[in-house]
């Protein structure tokens, strides 16, 4: 039995590669993180995703088809703020427990529009090791097979397909998982982000 809450995403990253946790924002939080995407999004400030880093950009790709908004804590955001201050719980268990030595991230809010994917990838940078975990979170109420856009994620197991529902976070080595982005039939919602060691 979990005695933290955050366990439940560590223990079955630990047992399986892939961590999954179907509750892990609660209902209110994930309302909240939606309403700012619709507010970003009518003010024109989510921007189309490149792939590399900062030095190898590539804005013109065509892996990846969502759009995106960098979050920080200076933001005067309650929700950001609420999600960003349970990272920070979050991470101090997964250092506490499996002596990752974890100490930054980076997260934004990623939007798939209808017919937007990502092609099969993994999340950490050729020039730049930093990032040693991914850890996405969905905020897509009433999710149904039909709207697509599941994670497909590649493990020596083989592949495995997780709908994007609300609440539910996936966590992961940013380094040996490969994964996908099904093609999206609905707008799609997320908060993607990466644990790093700097």
């Amino acid at each position: 039995m979990c005695t933290n809450p955050n366990d439940i995403l560590i223990d079955s990253f630990l047992e399986n590669e892939i961590g999954l946790d179907t509750n892990f924002l609660s209902k209110a939080l994930c309302a909240g993180l939606q309403n700012n995407i619709a507010l970003l999004q009518q003010d024109n400030l989510m921007v189309k995703a490149g792939i590399g880093n900062q030095t190898h950009a590539n804005t013109t790709q065509q892996m990846r088809g969502d759009m995106i908004y960098w979050m920080d804590k200076a933001h005067d955001n309650t929700f950001e703020q609420q999600f960003l201050q349970q990272i920070d719980l979050f991470i101090d268990r997964l250092n506490s427990t499996c002596y990752t030595g974890i100490n930054g991230y980076e997260f934004h809010y990623a939007v798939y529009e209808q017919g937007a994917g990502y092609k099969r990838h993994v999340d950490q940078f050729r020039s730049d090791s930093k990032r040693k975990f991914s850890l996405i979170n969905y905020l897509n109420l009433h999710w149904l097979p039909a709207h697509g856009g599941e994670l497909k994620v590649y493990n020596i197991k083989g592949s495995n397909t997780i709908a994007p529902t609300n609440q539910t976070a996936v966590f992961f080595k940013s380094n040996e998982v490969e994964h996908e982005v099904l093609q999206a039939h609905k707008t799609r919602m997320s908060i993607t982000g990466w644990l790093k060691r700097e």
